[in-house]
């Protein structure tokens, strides 16, 4: 063979090998390993994606969900840009302690768990319940929060319909995953999408959270909805948010009104909203495609 021709398929096959490591050691949530660090009293799991350098994204998740409650999709794509952090804050999954029963222990626990990892500065993606205290850490701790993204949430006293829509989700026949009613919209496109999600929920096989229980379920109800019920007429935890912030929001979210994400945007200083069609409280899983271009423009600029 010519010597030339060699060396181009020398190159060719070294290039494939780097990318096939490569992409065997990127690590994807369904597989990233589960680590542990002791912060507040507490062991905190948890992982991490994506590179080493860029501003950390640290995920706070909602009511009763743990680690493997992420959509791959969305938080793999997220990872290919930036640092990624996903977390089971105090008694949840595989971290220990007495599950926190108030969005005041949550964020004191958040917030011990980012100074522990060593972190500077973080943005924020909170959904639902991880919403209220992603908004907490933003208005406590401006010096560590960079930008906040909250999904499917609400703001303290912005009410809610969790106990209704709970009621509904459980008491329908055959349902294998209440997720695929309390997040989806119920049109066959909003059905397709939660089939979808709740397979991709479900890829990772080994080394899972411990599903939530009934002690889990009491402490986070009672955070949820006393937060909600609270009423701050003046917005003081809105107000004294001035980070840029990203509100996103289905077009019926039908736990957290979609309601209340709009009065956020209006009361925030720095906001910008997102509202997808067709969406209820899980459109950030619905339209992941779209949500994660939408934060990565956000985070980036």
């Amino acid at each position: 063979m010519h010597t030339f021709l060699k060396s181009l398929l020398l190159i060719a096959t070294t290039f494939s090998v780097v990318e096939s490591g490569s992409a065997l050691a990127a690590e994807k949530l369904e597989t990233a390993p589960t680590k542990y660090i002791e912060a507040n009293g507490v062991k905190f799991s948890y992982r991490t994606l994506g590179p080493k350098s860029g501003t950390p994204l640290v995920l706070l998740q909602h009511f009763t969900g743990n680690m493997d409650a992420w959509d791959p999709a969305v938080v793999n794509a997220l990872a290919k840009t930036r640092p990624v952090v996903v977390f089971n804050n105090r008694g949840v999954g595989a971290t220990n302690g007495v599950v926190a029963d108030s969005v005041a222990q949550m964020t004191t626990d958040a917030y011990a768990f980012i100074q522990a990892l060593g972190h500077k500065q973080v943005d924020l993606l909170g959904f639902s319940m991880g919403g209220f205290v992603a908004q907490e850490l933003a208005a406590q701790h401006p010096e560590l929060v960079h930008k906040v993204i909250l999904a499917g949430t609400t703001y303290q006293g912005g009410g809610n319909n969790l106990m209704k829509v709970l009621g509904e989700a459980f008491s329908r026949a055959n349902a294998p995953d209440p997720r695929d009613y309390l997040f989806f919209s119920q049109t066959d496109a909003g059905k397709q999408a939660g089939s979808e999600f709740l397979a991709r929920v479900y890829a990772r096989t080994k080394d899972r959270d411990p599903e939530s229980g009934k002690e889990i379920a009491d402490a986070h109800g009672k955070a949820l909805i006393v937060f909600t019920s609270t009423p701050d007429p003046e917005y003081k935890t809105l107000k004294a948010i001035h980070q840029p912030v990203l509100v996103v929001t289905g077009s019926n979210d039908t736990m957290l009104p979609t309601e209340g994400s709009i009065m956020m945007y209006k009361q925030l200083k720095n906001a910008q909203l997102v509202l997808y069609p067709d969406s209820n409280h899980g459109s950030i899983f619905q339209y992941h495609d779209a949500f994660v271009n939408s934060a990565d423009f956000f985070l980036s600029h």
